[in-house]
């Protein structure tokens, strides 16, 4: 028999909920009268998602898939639908059962008292932590219609350009993999059969240099390439444990503002979603000491966060937000000499989202740029490589060719 949830309320009123066994759901319905209980809702169990909930989790939720949750939860809650009644229409129209749990879960909590914000939090693999701090500003300020609606915003946006990132750099990314797969290809199933047709040659000592040393990196490939593969995972591994500290974390995010070339690109990234996200909580009305330590967190980057939230102090203190982000020396000039001028013009909202922009379009000519370079320079190293492969192994047989 299939397992069935349910959530009923017993004779005090109290909430209970649990699973059973049963033929349908109407057997459900009558076990639970039986019991004294009466059913607010019966669904099929998925045991995967009511095992994660009897621990404590919630599945995890791509980001395209919640972001329009935002945006519907939005326009119910315009229409003059009830928070509850707009999170089981969302819930019930989901077609991702993760989601669909997840939903569930927040309607419940939500109608055991929580608000919205903290209801969402139980679900950290579902709602980042950004949305959930623009959501609770938006129950704090009495405009949640319109914080939900600039994080479904925010989400398409940041959806958008992940997804150019990934496109941009997935044919390079397959590029050098194919790169290295031919070549390991050759060096490992090609070059060993010219060994002993070469016997003759390095007997009389007249096998050129780079022959030799192809065939000696060949052997060697073959016999410590595996443990080679390994070793490569087992440092992988490794690197990942090391920096899952928030120390290494933070030392990682340094090395990130360092890089060459590199940095510059993520830099811009990097604050280009803080002004975006800053703009849209002043927008919101929500104060900017508050708006401060919310987009904080917006960069990625714990080094930025920190002079982000050096600044808000400054604020407080009566000093202006221009001032302490360039004394920072992470924040570009020209994006502080404008922060500067729409401070003194009292349009700082406007003038964010404006940077953000700008620096969108900068990063993405940059970026663009880069992997037009990157496409050529991978050619041209396979060529080289191929053609070095291809002068070591045809050379000695022209040298046999014309001593016979």
């Amino acid at each position: 028999m299939p397992d069935f949830t349910y959530i009923a309320r017993n004779l005090t009123g109290q909430r209970v909920t649990g699973t059973l066994s049963a033929g349908s759901e109407r057997e459900v319905v009558s076990t639970l009268s039986g019991k004294q209980l009466f059913p607010l809702k019966v669904a099929v169990a998925d045991k995967k998602a009511a095992a994660m909930q009897a621990a404590g989790q919630t599945p995890k939720v791509k980001a395209t898939v919640v972001a329009p949750v935002y945006s519907q939860l939005a326009a119910l809650l315009r229409s003059g639908v009830p928070l509850l009644r707009s999170l089981q229409v969302l819930e019930e129209q989901s077609s991702s059962d993760n989601l669909r749990v997840v939903l569930a879960d927040v309607r419940t909590r939500v109608e055991d008292g929580a608000t919205l914000s903290e209801a969402m939090a139980h679900s950290p693999r579902a709602f980042d932590e950004l949305s959930l701090s623009i959501i609770r500003a938006g129950g704090e300020g009495g405009f949640m219609e319109d914080a939900l609606e600039r994080v479904a915003k925010f989400a398409e946006q940041q959806g958008e350009l992940k997804a150019r990132v990934t496109g941009a750099l997935a044919y390079p990314v397959v590029l050098m993999v194919m790169c290295v797969g031919i070549v390991t290809a050759l060096m490992v199933f090609i070059v060993p059969s010219f060994d002993e047709l070469f016997d003759d040659l390095r007997d009389k000592g007249t096998l050129p240099i780079l022959t030799i040393g192809l065939l000696a990196f060949s052997n060697w490939l073959q016999r410590w390439g595996l443990v080679l593969l390994v070793a490569f995972v087992g440092l992988y591994l490794f690197l990942r444990n090391r920096f899952s500290t928030p120390e290494a974390k933070r030392t990682l995010d340094q090395w990130r503002l360092k890089i060459p070339a590199v940095s510059k690109i993520y830099l811009s990234l990097a604050v280009s979603r803080f002004c975006r996200v800053l703009g849209t909580l002043l927008n919101g009305g929500v104060p900017i000491v508050r708006s401060l330590d919310i987009a904080a967190d917006s960069t990625g980057n714990r080094i930025l966060a920190e002079a982000v939230r050096e600044a808000a102090d400054n604020i407080s203190a009566g000093q202006s937000l221009a001032e302490p982000l360039a004394a920072s020396g992470h924040f570009p000039r020209n994006v502080t000499e404008m922060i500067a001028v729409a401070e003194q013009s009292n349009n700082l909202e406007i003038v964010l989202t404006q940077i953000a922009d700008t620096l969108e379009k900068d990063t993405w000519r940059k970026l663009d740029l880069a992997v037009r370079m990157i496409e050529p320079l991978l050619l041209v190293i396979l060529s080289c490589v191929v053609l070095v492969i291809i002068i070591a192994l045809l050379y000695p047989v022209l040298l046999m060719s014309t001593t016979v």
